[in-house]
């Protein structure tokens, strides 16, 4: 099996009962670990009003987070793009650029990311913009971070400073053939999400995003990632029971649009008798999804779904109640896979 890069998707949980900035802290604390440790890249998510999650900021989370760092790639995975203009965006990346050079990735996305009404907010007074201007919103993006719009463009005089420093690489997040072949065309990387209900997608996703990538955009090669929900310990059984906490937040959210703060394991156990069936049923589903166990069992399922995918990176999601499982989980898959050894 060749070498695999693992990396972060960092979505800022706030842990053990604590307010909420603290969730932005932890991942601070998180992000310098897994510098330390090895991993390739460290992605925050964009969340907005969502109880749970710290962070809907993510352009703020990678600055502090590059600012702790001295290695590892920083990025966001990703800023949802709908709600901003694409010239500000191109803005604040190439100043994180210019900040730290040749570490920084500009992840992207079309989710709302939280409530329809944080949504509505962060656009007023002017509407959110439809999810069928992403493609093009992107295409923009692309462009206006090279300051190489085609000249029929309307703000093709625009230009994006500071002017003297690279362009951080696109990647759009996605989940279905659509985003994979868009972010083909566009000449943006791509990472397919398996971590929100879709870990049965098939492989043919990947392939089909390199058939249809075209140079001339955002990277030179099509790159692919895997995004994958994994949590590590000791034992299957404790790191299912870590994973618990995710689980239930996942079936209250999903199943009952009802979203809470997470629970504690302990809690969850006494919560989950009075799971009907079916939501029992959608429990054992989603809990099946993650990749859960020893160091061992971790790294040999994550391997197959690496060789599966053809790929040679995965990015790791792992949300807990509490923070110590959570870091540890982390540097256990870190030694696991002998990442120091590859850098």
């Amino acid at each position: 099996m060749k070498n695999i890069k693992l990396s972060v998707l960092d979505q800022s949980p706030v842990h053990d009962n604590q307010p909420e900035s603290s969730g932005l802290f932890s991942t601070i604390e998180l992000a310098k670990a897994c510098d330390e440790v090895g991993y390739h890249r460290y992605w925050v998510a964009e969340h907005h009003a969502t109880p749970g999650y710290a962070s809907p900021c993510p352009e703020m989370m990678v600055n502090n987070v590059a600012h702790a760092t001295k290695r590892i790639r920083v990025g966001s995975g990703g800023v949802m793009l709908p709600h901003y203009s694409a010239f500000k965006v191109a803005e604040t990346f190439k100043m994180l650029e210019a900040f730290h050079p040749g570490r920084i990735d500009l992840g992207v996305g079309r989710a709302p990311g939280g409530h329809p009404v944080s949504s509505a907010a962060i656009s007023a007074p002017r509407q959110t913009v439809p999810s069928e201007y992403y493609p093009s919103q992107t295409q923009d993006l692309i462009g206006y971070l090279s300051n190489n719009l085609p000249e029929d463009h309307p703000y093709s005089q625009a230009v994006v400073v500071p002017t003297d420093v690279g362009a951080p690489p696109v990647w759009m997040l996605g989940s279905s053939d659509g985003s994979a072949e868009m972010a083909g065309v566009l000449g943006a990387g791509f990472v397919l999400a398996l971590f929100i209900g879709t870990h049965d997608r098939p492989p043919e996703i990947i392939q089909r995003y390199r058939k249809a990538f075209k140079q001339g955009g955002s990277l030179d090669k099509a790159e692919a990632i895997i995004a994958v929900a994994s949590i590590c310990a000791d034992s299957k059984e404790e790191a299912e029971l870590i994973a618990s906490s995710h689980t239930y937040w996942k079936v209250q959210a999903f199943r009952h649009g009802k979203i809470d703060s997470f629970f504690s394991p302990e809690e969850v156990m006494d919560k989950k008798k009075q799971l009907s069936l079916s939501d029992q049923a959608y429990y054992d589903e989603t809990l099946a999804t993650m990749v859960t166990g020893t160091p061992e069992q971790c790294q040999s399922r994550l391997e197959q779904i690496a060789e599966l995918y053809d790929v040679e990176e995965l990015m790791i999601v792992n949300v807990t109640h509490s923070f110590k499982p959570r870091i540890a989980s982390y540097k256990m898959l870190a030694q696991q896979f002998g990442l120091l050894n590859n850098i």
